[in-house]
């Protein structure tokens, strides 16, 4: 009889302290402890993790790997091995586990699983009971602060896609604006800005060459009159608008020959421009037809013009007369 008690004893205290020292595989030794055993909705509590082995062998706590113990019960920090060494040889490793759950109830959570070697070992299984927060709905339940209505903001109506990246929208608005002025200013009047631009004539070297150019088409010669007596204009209209500041361009003839009268340093060759002027709205206007010898002298009378009215050149004679006339 004493003898049975004393084997029942012995599996008692073996069971005991199966459950209390954790699990075991050879040298290692596992055991798991929570801080507290309920919690609140949403509150954390720790999962202590406590494991002896053998110097030099590498484990892997395989079951933490996820960010869940179970469907209900999350990992919300793994924290990191704590490792210390002991006498003979051996090594503690500890870890702490954060736990958290939104639902109550009573969860029964899975074992630490700890893989060894050739061996796996098997923490024991832990109860977590989860509390739901309890509303006093009777109570007098106030908000933390007043509503307050925030003012209205014109930005409040601006899309986030266009609030939060303001910058990029107004460089592409800058760039779009810039292509509009270099379009407008160059490429539409066929203007190339990369291009050097080559110094222009002065008005009576560009006029003369102008002329000389227009003389070697034989336009009259091919009963081409009109386009004849337009290109010869058009040269005294650029040269008067260059020489003068007079916006011949854009004048009938009339009022070109009425702006020379006025100036001082065209209206001596007046004569030679009107006789052009007048036998050039003819052909072009009347369909008239200049005799040979009319288109030749409205030539030279357009080189007489300008002539008669090119810059004369400062010299030290000049301003010795003009020094003794202001005396």
């Amino acid at each position: 009889m004493t003898s049975r008690k004393l084997i029942i004893t012995t599996l008692l205290l073996l069971v005991f302290l199966a459950s209390h020292l954790g699990a075991n595989a050879g040298n290692t030794r596992i055991a798991v402890k929570l801080d507290s055993a309920k919690v609140l909705m949403g509150k954390t509590t720790k999962l202590h993790i406590d494991i002896t082995q053998d110097k030099g062998l590498n484990g892997l706590l395989s079951n933490i790997i996820a960010d869940t113990l179970s469907s209900v019960v999350e990992i919300a920090d793994k924290g990191k091995n704590d490792t210390t060494a002991l006498d003979n040889n051996r090594l503690q490793i500890k870890r702490d586990l954060t736990l958290q759950a939104f639902e109550p109830g009573t969860y029964q959570l899975p074992p630490i699983i700890y893989i060894v070697g050739n061996d796996t070992l098997k923490s024991e299984q832990l109860t977590l009971t989860v509390d739901s927060i309890q509303v006093d709905t009777n109570g007098n339940i106030k908000d933390y602060k007043p509503i307050i209505d925030e003012p209205f903001k014109l930005l409040d109506m601006v899309p986030n896609a266009i609030s939060n990246y303001w910058w990029a929208w107004l460089i592409g608005i800058a760039l779009i604006a810039a292509a509009l002025f270099a379009y407008f200013k160059w490429f539409k009047k066929g203007i190339n800005p990369l291009k050097p631009i080559k110094k222009r004539l002065p008005p009576y070297e560009e006029a003369m060459i102008n002329l000389e150019n227009l003389k070697k088409q034989n336009l009259w010669q091919n009963g081409q009159e009109k386009e004849y007596y337009t290109g010869l204009t058009d040269i005294l209209r650029v040269y008067i608008d260059r020489r003068f500041g007079i916006n011949a361009v854009e004048m009938t003839s009339t009022e070109i020959m009425e702006k020379i009268r006025q100036n001082k340093d065209a209206h001596i060759a007046n004569d030679q421009l009107n006789n052009v002027l007048e036998i050039a709205d003819f052909v072009k206007f009347a369909n008239m037809h200049a005799l040979a010898d009319d288109n030749e002298l409205s030539f030279q009378r357009a080189v007489n013009f300008v002539e008669q009215t090119k810059p004369v050149p400062m010299t030290d004679e000049t301003d010795g007369k003009e020094e003794e006339s202001n005396d």
